[in-house]
């Protein structure tokens, strides 16, 4: 019998609320992380919030991650049974998928429903706490990003998806500018042209996003984890695929896309959003991001909508997780309206 999972949207985010720190993977111990986290906090902090920072976020303890996988687990276990309205992650990482098995996802599931942000790596919470829990959630910029004086692009959209925005549209430009430690303030600048491919897009669509990091989610696609074929049945007005990758070649970009159309995942799917992927760009052996996607993804007869702002090459809108909407085309442009406040 299919056991069906309720969406819980978290109530928005006002002044006065608390946000919980979490490092969930990586912690914050080298630069330019230390600096741009610690001037994060302190903007936050002036925009009325209480930021608690967890008891991992400054630990590189673990392997390849801020501590075990049981303490890191905890960690974000008591954050979300804290009195924190957001629970935000201070970076992305590699090892999060070891943490997952440690987590009570029955427990959390009867909780009240708060936000948890994160990018990267934090697909592991962003994507699992809709699939598992049905509560809406935001892949979106990790805590060191807010260090910017005026938040712009990205990171401003993601205060206001928090509070309660439905309209959003991507960016002129994308960025090529790499982190430099010794100049931890230096902000991103946005100097490339973006370009987005469209294959079979002929109106909006609307369904329900979901989606995140492809290195990620093709770990859990099998796992005890995997319920996607169930989410996909207790969603029948489709899901909006939205998907991007780091780490992934072209080759694996393509293998990634096919298996998880093998695996059912895309059953459903009314459209994929597909971000800049960050080794991907250029093409291997005779793939690239361009007929991986169409090839494999083309012949479910979806919409795509190649090199969309969203991924490892800055700036990547922020979405939420597990929320009705509608995406569009428009003026060369994505436009992403969520269809519930």
């Amino acid at each position: 019998m299919l056991t069906l999972i309720n969406m819980k949207r978290p109530p928005l985010l006002h002044r006065g609320d608390a946000i919980a720190l979490v490092a969930p993977s990586f912690g914050c111990t080298t630069e330019p992380y230390i600096t741009r986290l610690g001037v994060a906090t302190e903007r936050w902090r002036k925009k009325g919030f209480e930021v608690v920072a967890g008891p991992n976020v400054f630990r590189e303890d673990g392997i390849s991650a801020s501590a075990s996988p049981q303490e890191r687990a905890k960690e974000i276990m008591d954050a979300l049974q804290s009195n924190a309205s957001l629970v935000l992650s201070v970076g992305g990482g590699e090892l999060m998928n070891e943490m997952m098995p440690e987590l009570d996802f029955a427990s959390i599931a009867k909780l009240p429903p708060k936000w948890f942000m994160g990018f990267s790596d934090n697909t592991n919470l962003t994507f699992f706490l809709t699939l598992h829990c049905g509560w809406e959630t935001i892949y979106g910029p990790c805590a060191g990003a807010f260090f910017q004086k005026q938040w712009r692009l990205c990171e401003a959209d993601a205060f206001a998806l928090l509070q309660g925005q439905t309209h959003f549209e991507g960016y002129p430009k994308y960025s090529i500018t790499r982190s430099n430690p010794d100049r931890p303030l230096a902000a991103y600048r946005c100097t490339q042209p973006k370009v987005i491919t469209p294959h079979l897009y002929e109106k909006p669509f609307e369904g329900t996003l979901m989606g995140g990091c492809l290195d990620v989610l093709i770990l859990h696609c099998g796992t005890k984890l995997d319920r996607v074929k169930a989410f996909n049945q207790e969603h029948p007005e489709g899901i909006i695929w939205y998907l991007e990758a780091c780490d992934l070649n072209p080759l694996a970009l393509r293998r990634a896309y096919f298996q998880l159309r093998q695996a059912g995942w895309f059953d459903n799917a009314v459209g994929f959003i597909l971000g800049r992927p960050k080794s991907a760009m250029e093409p291997l052996l005779g793939v690239d991001r361009f007929n991986a996607a169409i090839d494999i993804l083309g012949p479910l007869g979806k919409p795509i909508l190649i090199d969309v702002d969203l991924g490892h090459i800055s700036p990547s809108m922020p979405i939420r997780n597990g929320a009705k909407a509608r995406v569009a085309y428009e003026n060369e442009n994505l436009i992403i309206d969520y269809l519930e406040a």
